[in-house]
């Protein structure tokens, strides 16, 4: 008996270890494939995800950037004039520039802006059809009252394509409004007898099958053309003014 229950133990051990051995051996060999699979798909994610977290951290300081390009932090905060006309916009940007001329010298070019008129001083390709933007004042633009059409973006001007005159107070305050959306401007003696210009543009957003281009003219577009219109506004200033500082 004792020698049959050793080769049936004999032969019992060896099956048993191989079945063993080989489910051991299979277990710890796909393992760290498995691992690898797992994170050549995990890494892709976990890049785009980075890359997102970074557009969208990108994105949110260029823009709190140029909404505020050229204005100091008391400058973006204060208040202008329109700031209460439509309330809390989706659209605020206060943008500044420094002239070397008097406020009255700077005033006479805001008030003839505009399609058809003096045009935006910007890029007349994209604004003004091509047509260059005036280098001379127009003496015909120079006298606007509260209601006129101001600052049309096409011709003839109407209610529908122009801002109209809210306030004007020469040559101090000049404000343009439509029902969604304001543009003011300001503009102050600095301590060289200068002109800090300051102008704010706001804007509410309305759901409308029009709502996606006003989005990619409001965010994407507007600050070059503003940065170019007020560098224009400078420039053209002081082509016109000899100025000596105080």
């Amino acid at each position: 008996m004792s020698h049959d229950k050793r080769i049936v133990s004999d032969g019992a051990h060896p099956a048993a270890g191989d079945g063993g051995s080989v489910q051991s051996g299979d277990s710890h060999s796909e393992a760290p494939q498995s691992g690898t699979a797992r994170a050549r798909l995990l890494w892709p994610a976990v890049l785009l995800v980075g890359l997102s977290v970074l557009a969208t951290t990108g994105v949110t300081r260029y823009r709190r950037w140029h909404l505020q390009w050229g204005a100091t932090r008391d400058e973006a905060e204060a208040p202008m004039p329109g700031d209460n006309l439509i309330g809390p916009a989706a659209f605020k940007a206060t943008r500044a520039i420094t002239i070397a001329a008097p406020p009255e010298a700077v005033w006479p070019w805001l008030v003839q802006v505009g399609f058809g008129r003096a045009g935006f001083y910007s890029y007349d390709l994209l604004d003004n059809l091509g047509r260059p933007s005036a280098t001379e004042l127009l003496p015909e633009y120079a006298s606007p009252t509260i209601g006129d059409l101001a600052a049309p973006m096409a011709s003839p001007p109407d209610e529908r394509n122009s801002f109209k005159v809210a306030q004007i107070v020469p040559p101090e305050v000049l404000e343009w409004a439509k029902s969604d959306s304001t543009w003011a401007w300001s503009l102050s003696a600095d301590a060289d007898g200068g002109t800090r210009l300051v102008t704010r543009l706001k804007a509410s957003y309305r759901l409308s099958r029009f709502l996606p281009v006003t989005l990619l003219m409001m965010e994407v577009g507007d600050f070059p053309m503003m940065r170019r219109m007020l560098l224009g506004i400078r420039d053209r200033t002081e082509a016109l003014y000899e100025f000596t500082p105080r």
